[in-house]
Order: structure tokens, then sequence, then C-alpha cells
């Protein structure tokens, strides 16, 4: 019996051997790269378009995954979470930094130095993790000031305007301008503008757009944790949200409004102006062709100001390629323009300045303009921050906008942020 035993120990033993130098051997032959995308996004078209010459450079096949926005997140958060990488590498939201972190691969040697340059504003921090660069940047975004060009040069508006207001009707830089502007223009089935109402991400970072340029800095809590939600720059930007909807200069149903309702409308005439995601010129000009102009963000007490919307590619720290993977990024980092033709944005300094005098990208200005403005900067870097955007920030902001005080909505949210982030 003992002979017996032995010998099945010793088969098992020689299958589990023999079975790891099949996986070894497999690995070594495995000539793929995966990455995790959004599935129809830019990231995936430029992904698509650009694997067959990583192939020919490296010869490794790039393996596509795309799911839908939040799958993102969700399948990268498994696996850093199991410490077991089925993706190498990664296109990300910002936003997705600080629970991610973890499990990414610095990236900072990935490229040189003079390419590490090459970043546009807020690029570098938006990415920095405890002193760590964790991604380079796909693009970058801010809102802009989308407007109608034959509605604002037209004769007879701007004697209308000055007649009414005591003032030339030009391009809105200031927030009074906007608000004036939006009333004038609110007749003949058209109104001003919109104000982003819908539950979810657009609507928050629109309005902090306007705290910041109302003087928050930094946004929502310090590098202390302290919450600052409740002072007074949040309260005047969201009285001015309220003013533009006292005077009846966006759409009755503007709680269901967000950025592709917005420009929806604008781009079916029933807006003279747009805050929109600089890109959204692009979709708009081939609607109204010769009739959109692109400006800066507003600029309100403290000056032009917007929160940015930069996506990224990462490296899975547990990927079992990452010298491959860092070979990948530095290959999609020099092919950065090809998101200018995808998305009509981009994450480098130099692709941006190429675009900057070409008219078919007037919005490349007025985003460059904003991402520069002295109160532009990036959301708080906390894990917790989806949680408080989508339980806190979200809620709280319909319910002001809906005609609720807005110094005691802040002062509720504040306690309710500090429950979060004290857990």
């Amino acid at each position: 019996m003992k002979s017996v035993i032995k010998i099945l120990m010793l088969a098992t033993a020689l299958t589990v051997l023999g079975g790891c130098g099949n996986s070894n051997k497999n690995s070594e032959s495995d000539k793929t790269l995966t990455i995790l995308v959004e599935g129809g996004s830019p990231a995936e078209k430029v992904a698509k378009e650009t694997a067959a010459e990583f192939k020919e450079k490296s010869g490794y096949e790039v393996k596509i995954d795309s799911v839908p926005y939040s799958g993102v997140y969700d399948k990268l958060k498994a696996e850093i979470d199991a410490k077991k990488a089925t993706h190498d590498a990664a296109i990300i939201d910002v936003l997705w930094f600080p629970a991610l972190a973890k499990g990414l691969s610095p990236v900072s040697d990935v490229i040189t130095q003079e390419q590490l340059d090459d970043f546009l504003p807020q690029l570098d921090d938006s990415a920095t993790i405890d002193g760590e660069l964790l991604g380079l940047p796909t693009w970058t975004n801010s809102k802009i000031l989308l407007y109608r060009k034959d509605l604002f040069e037209d004769a007879e508006n701007k004697k209308a305007f000055a007649t009414k207001y005591g003032y030339d009707l030009t391009v809105p830089k200031t927030w009074q301008e906007y608000r004036d502007a939006a009333e004038f223009f609110t007749k003949d089935g058209m109104y001003g503008t919109s104000v982003f109402g819908q539950t979810g991400g657009d609507a928050v970072s629109s309005w902090l757009d306007l705290a910041a340029q109302a003087g928050a800095k930094p946004l929502i809590m310090d590098d202390n944790n302290k919450v600052l939600i409740n002072e007074k720059p949040y309260v005047e930007s969201l009285k001015y949200l309220q003013s533009l909807i006292k005077n009846k200069s966006v759409p009755e149903d503007y709680l269901s409004i967000a950025s592709t309702e917005t420009a929806e409308l604008f781009n079916s005439e029933k807006l003279a102006m747009q805050i929109a995601w600089g890109h959204f010129y692009l979709t708009s000009e081939e609607a109204l062709p010769g009739k959109v102009g692109a400006a800066p963000a507003l600029s309100g007490s403290a000056g032009i100001g917007a929160v940015p919307g930069p996506w990224y590619q990462v490296i899975l720290k547990d990927s079992k390629k990452k010298d491959v993977a860092e070979d990948y990024l530095a290959f999609m980092y020099d092919k950065n323009e090809m998101y200018m033709d995808a998305l009509g944005i981009a994450g480098r300094k130099s692709v941006f300045e190429k675009y900057t005098n070409d008219e078919t990208y007037a919005h490349i200005d007025a985003i460059s303009t904003t991402l520069d403005g002295p109160q532009t900067q990036n959301r708080p870097k906390i894990a917790e921050w989806t949680q408080i955007e989508n339980e806190v920030l979200s809620p709280m902001l319909q319910r002001v906008l809906a005609g609720e005080d807005a110094q005691k909505e802040l002062d509720a949210a504040k306690d309710e942020i500090e429950n979060i982030i004290n857990q």
C-alpha cells in the first residue's frame, strides 16, 4: 500500500511540474498585450488604429478589452484588490487615481524629461499620488463658452442690447455679462443658456467651475482634510446659478439637463450660449456651420477658472509584461496627436500649439486659456471623491437649483462629507 501511495505522489508531482513547465512556456510565447478602454470612446478608436504598427515594432499583438465607462473602474479595482492583473495597461478617468493608485506602476521613467515637460497645465499634478507619477495623458479638457456668433454680431441685437443694458454686446467674459446676455437672448422660442441640473458629475463639475471663479482654492477641502464647502465662493456660485433660473434664462426642465442635452438644444438653435466641454465645439460647428464661436471659461471675482477633465494611460503594477506595457505607453504618447483627430483634444502642449491657429479647431485656444487660468484646479485627490460626488454634492445641487437655501444646504453637505472622510 505504501508503495502505491509513493507512486501516486510521484505521478502527481510530475504532473504539477509538467504543468508549471507548460505555463512558463505559454507565458513566454504569449505575445499579446491586453489594454482596457471605454467602449466606443476615442481611447478605443486610437488603440485600434495604432495596434498594427505597435505589433510591427514590438512583435506584440494589442488585445483591446472595451467596456462601458463604469466597467473600466470596476474591472481595474477588482484586479488591483486581488493583486492579479488581467490587463497590462488601461486608459482611465483622472477621478479614479486615488482609489486605484496602489495597483498602478510609476511611469515617470517611461518618457524623457523633455516629453514630461510637454504636459499641458494641471496634468502632472492630476496623476501624481504620494510623489509618484502614475499616468501619461491621452487628453485633457475643460468647460468653455460656446456661443452663436451670428446672434452676437447682429447689428439689431447690438443696438437693442446697448439700449437695455447700457453697454455694448460682446462675448461674455464675466458673470454679469453672461447673465445679461442670457437674459437678453431669451426670446422668440430661444433661451439664453442652460443650467446643468441633472444628477451626476457634469452638474457638479460645472458648479465647481463657478466656485473656482469666485475664489475657491483648493476645491472642497484643504490638505488637512478641512472641508471648505460652506464658505463664501461656494455660496456665491450657487446663488448665481439660482439667478439664471430666476431670470427664466434657462429651459424649464433644467433639472433633467446636462452636457449632452445642452448640446442638443444649442445645435437645434434653442440656446444662444452653452457652457460645454471644449470638444463639443466640433459637433456644434458641424450642426451650425459658420455660426459658432468659442471663448474661455468665465472669469469671476478671482479670475478664469475651471475643473479639468483629463484621461490617462496607466500600467497595472501586477502585470507580467510591464516592460512591454512601458514601451506601449511611450509609443502611444508619441501618437498623442491622433486624439486630436478622434476627439478634438489631446494631452501635449506641442499638439495644442500646432492646432491653435487652425480655424477648424477654434476651441483649442479657448481651452488653453482656460487651463492656464489662475483658478483652474483639480478636484480633491481622495479615494472617497466618487461617493461624495454621488451621495452628497449631486443631490445637494439639485435641491438648491430647485430653490432650497444655498447656505443651509452647504452646511449640511459639509457635515455629510466630514462623516464620509472620517469613517
